[in-house]
């Protein structure tokens, strides 16, 4: 194994194993993706309904 290929492999494992020591992400509690779906869902109505009226 050449140098090149050593470095590149040592980098690389560094890489992984910072993204394996990151904390995961919280979850997302169910009730604001509700809304945020309500208001996805009443965003895209009124534009509808806007674009049928005139």
């Amino acid at each position: 194994m050449n140098r090149l290929e050593q470095a590149a492999r040592m980098s690389m494992g560094e890489f992984e194993d910072s993204e394996a020591s990151a904390p995961p992400l919280p979850p997302v509690p169910h009730a604001s993706l509700h809304l945020v779906a309500l208001g996805l869902a009443a965003a895209i109505v009124t534009v509808v309904l806007f674009q049928l009226a005139y």
